[in-house]
């Protein structure tokens, strides 16, 4: 049984919606840097071999903003976790390849960050699932 005062606070939409943006933080803060350095979001993009890079870099800071957005105000929360979620399963496979990776610490560094970028896609679907359960209840 959870405590009384958890559960009060859990039910609380300021709460949830706190959590969502700090679930979101690493996108939204990512799109707002994009903008504000876009010679270097160009770069990144050239880096990974996406062309052309303006499209990508204009993609990933719609997905990046707009979807955090959709998921913080919890409106087609559905939509923002979806776009979060394959946006951060391409973006994985595409930065952190370790399968790829010959040196063992780098492979190690390379495997952490894409595990912990899977368990980002788990919250995000979470936080869908929960989301939905809130507009039916």
């Amino acid at each position: 049984m959870t405590p009384a005062p958890i559960a009060a606070l859990l039910r609380k939409r300021w709460f949830a919606v706190a959590a969502t943006a700090l679930l979101t933080l690493p996108y939204w803060t990512s799109g707002l840097a994009k903008l504000a350095d876009l010679g270097g979001a160009l770069a990144e993009a050239a880096y990974f071999g996406l062309r052309p890079a303006a499209l990508a870099v204009t993609a990933t800071i719609l997905v990046q903003i707009g979807a955090s957005a959709l998921l913080i105000l919890g409106r087609m929360a559905w939509l923002g976790a979806g776009a979060l979620g394959v946006f951060t399963a391409l973006a994985t496979i595409i930065a952190h390849p370790f399968w790829q990776v010959a040196d063992p610490l780098a492979r190690f560094h390379e495997r952490n960050t894409f595990l912990e970028h899977a368990g980002l896609i788990g919250g995000l679907v979470l936080a869908a699932i929960l989301a939905e359960r809130e507009i039916r209840s």
